[in-house]
């Protein structure tokens, strides 16, 4: 049996004038996935599902992801408004059934977890001792199976400073639980636009980029820039008893597509 999940991040879906690039950019990186064969076991968008955290823009969303077929999970990033996101899906399985934007969900061979790291008013993240004590205690629960951790915000430095300074302000209070339990197979995250991947508390972090515009690789003190680079999505599988990261390319593959 195959076990694999798709790792999507920041479609910053808008409504307006400036609207159809990210649809179309998110349509098309589900597609993708739907391509893929086998399908993964799930979908996770690790943040900024939307640009401006308006209502009218998780209904845009809803729209974009219309009938889409497989299990799909949302995290919370610090473009997201959790009471809109929570007013347009609390209780679906977008949220894993939840009525919060924190959740876990059991699937037969692995548990994936979903933080929210949302500051108000703020671009950076914080889970705070409340959060972690959660995560703690879900982590407990079934150490006999691999499990998955969504956070929108990296927990370390990337290199890139502007986004350094931007990132989860609790990062080595998130690492040291992570520490306490061996079964963490990856730590998947967004923010960035950039695909990253990093050693983080025993596990792999994975950064996913952006399936609408990308950050410039901005390694100096400096605003990075959004450049028009290739979309891709990463998809995250056990193989042979061992995970993989693998980098899927979306707007420039001459794989098919099935949406």
């Amino acid at each position: 049996m195959t076990l694999a999940i798709a790792h999507l991040s920041d479609p910053h879906i808008t409504t307006g004038m400036l609207a159809s690039a990210p649809a179309a950019g998110l349509n098309r990186a589900l597609g993708r996935v739907l391509a893929l064969d086998p399908q993964p076991d799930c979908v996770v968008i690790t943040g900024d599902l939307v640009d401006r955290g308006s209502p009218d823009e998780y209904q845009a969303l809803r729209e974009v992801i219309g009938r889409f077929p497989l299990p799909l999970h949302f995290a919370t990033g610090n473009h997201d408004d959790p009471e809109a996101l929570l007013g347009e899906f609390s209780g679906t399985g977008f949220l894993g059934g939840a009525t919060e934007t924190h959740y876990a969900v059991e699937y037969p061979a692995f548990t994936l977890i979903v933080l929210d790291s949302k500051v108000p008013d703020s671009g950076g993240g914080r889970l705070g001792a409340a959060q972690l004590a959660w995560l703690d205690e879900v982590l407990a629960r079934r150490s006999d199976l691999p499990a998955i951790v969504c956070v929108h915000h990296p927990p370390i430095s990337i290199g890139i400073p502007f986004l350094d300074g931007m990132r989860l302000a609790d990062g080595e209070e998130l690492g040291e639980v992570l520490a306490g339990h061996r079964h963490v197979a990856r730590v998947l995250t967004g923010h960035v636009h950039r695909p990253i991947t990093a050693a983080f508390a025993g596990s792999v972090l994975a950064v996913a980029p952006s399936t609408h515009l990308q950050s410039g690789l901005t390694l100096r003190d400096g605003l990075p820039y959004f450049v028009p680079e290739p979309t891709s999505l990463l998809l995250h599988l056990l193989s042979g008893g061992s995970w993989v990261t693998h980098t899927v390319p979306i707007s420039h593959t001459a794989a098919p597509s099935a949406r």
